[in-house]
């Protein structure tokens, strides 16, 4: 008899392990297609940091024109 109930105890110990490891894989495949999504997204609806460096640095030089010009009229 006793026996009989540490085999159904190996079996359900081993029936929830079983089922906890498919949770967990299920929750990690969830996480990669997560993460394939955003690094679709990364590509198309966000901006470079090189292309953001370079779109500042012209508002910069369009900016210190301007206040050059400023100047100009301001010494008239």
């Amino acid at each position: 008899m006793s026996q009989d109930l540490i085999n159904l105890f190996i079996a359900l110990a081993g029936a929830i392990a079983g089922w906890i490891l498919k949770v967990i894989w299920g929750a990690i495949r969830s996480l990669q297609d997560d993460m394939k999504e955003i690094e679709r997204e990364l590509h198309t609806e966000y901006v470079s940091k090189n292309d953001y460096r370079q779109d500042m640095q012209e508002i910069k030089d369009l900016l210190q024109r301007i206040f050059d010009k400023l100047d100009l009229k301001a010494d008239k």
